[in-house]
């Protein structure tokens, strides 16, 4: 095969990688690698490093029913992120903003219209606690 075969062979190989979707974000997953350690498998916060703490982690599962039974996704992904407890030297809850930071990014719309580009593991992660209401 000539040098302009190999060219066109490693482009058409770079466009359809380019196409391929991208991996799948599973919130579950994200949850088990940051979450429950301390929240717990069923999010009560009766995870195995919970005991250790000073402060009990929060019970997941209440999240809508606390908030007039409406999951507010915005404010938990906040809370997630760690933009409302910075400064907050008495939660010992981690900010996971970097963390969830690698990797895709999706358009997210908190009900205003405006599509803002958010980490695609953050909006699982949040998804995840959704389903988790009881």
């Amino acid at each position: 095969m000539n040098r302009i075969g190999i060219v066109t062979l490693a482009l058409l190989g770079l466009t359809l990688s380019a196409c391929a979707p991208e991996r799948q974000v599973s919130g579950r997953a994200l949850y088990e690698d940051f979450c429950l350690s301390c929240h717990g498998a069923s999010g009560r916060g009766d995870g195995p490093a919970a005991a250790g703490l000073d402060h009990p982690p929060a019970d997941l599962t209440g999240i809508a029913a606390r908030n007039g039974g409406t999951f507010p996704t915005t404010r938990v992904m906040s809370v997630i992120d760690g933009y409302t407890r910075r400064g907050d030297r008495a939660s010992v809850m981690p900010e996971l903003g970097v963390a969830l930071q690698e990797g895709p990014v999706v358009l997210y719309d908190a009900g205003d219209g405006v599509a803002t580009p958010t980490p695609a593991n953050l909006v699982a992660l949040a998804n995840y606690l959704q389903r988790l209401q009881r």
